[in-house]
């Protein structure tokens, strides 16, 4: 199962910018605003990381994050506090509180993005493992290979993490335009066809003959790593 993500975050274009660069990366993201109960929602539905505004409408995220830390249900789950206060005196509060981590306003997506995954690494190993597996196929982040049955498998760079992308949410479909936006980038103009042409070749690859192929393709929609293939032999 991907990491999930809680971003508690009142101002909406942030909340939304947040949620599009977690989930292209793989992750089951949820969003507050900060009206609702905070503190109950983590306790009924409890996630892998919190990213946390500090200032939010109702409750502080400094008090949010006090009330999680004195709670055993809650105390280990990694906390990333945002806000727009960069003085040091505040960082050491936000940390004292029990935030693992202190991001300034405005701040680099991609350098959030890694601290999420660091933090993880150490807190829910499993859920940003370096080794993907799905039935016969094992994907190693570290090394960019990827072997079936044993066998090395030859792919492009691009190939690569078409694959990776898919194989870390079996099951959801993506669109084109969101494959577009998580493999190529969004900055990059590229025409949606190559996403099939990248596919076919993907699916090439995997696959001889008689094995079964995992990527399975929703008409009228977009792609797909079936769910069922831990369970299917080929």
């Amino acid at each position: 199962m991907p990491a999930s993500v809680l971003i508690v975050e009142d101002e909406e274009p942030i909340q939304e910018l947040l949620a599009y660069n977690f989930e292209a990366e793989g992750y089951t993201v949820r969003t507050l605003d900060g009206s609702e109960d905070v503190v109950r929602d983590v306790l009924n539905d409890t996630p892998d990381i919190i990213v946390l505004d500090w200032m939010l409408p109702n409750l502080s995220g400094i008090e949010i994050c006090r009330s999680l830390r004195a709670r055993s249900e809650t105390r280990e789950v990694p906390i990333i506090m945002l806000t727009a206060r960069a003085e040091e005196t505040e960082r050491v509060r936000g940390l004292a509180t029990g935030a693992d981590d202190y991001v300034v306003k405005p701040f680099s997506v991609p350098e959030l993005l890694a601290r999420v995954k660091s933090l993880l690494r150490r807190s829910s190993p499993d859920a940003v493992a370096d080794i993907l597996q799905a039935g016969d196929i094992a994907l190693d982040r570290r090394t960019r290979r990827v072997q079936r049955s044993g066998r090395d498998i030859d792919l492009s760079p691009t190939e690569f993490k078409l694959l990776e992308h898919m194989m870390q949410t079996p099951g959801r479909v993506y669109t084109r335009s969101q494959l577009l936006d998580s493999v190529w980038g969004r900055d990059v103009y590229v025409d949606e066809r190559t996403v099939d042409v990248h596919v076919g070749r993907l699916r090439k690859s995997i696959s001889r003959a008689r094995e079964v192929n995992p990527i399975r393709t929703v008409r009228g929609m977009g792609y797909s790593f079936d769910e069922r293939f831990g369970a299917v032999k080929g």
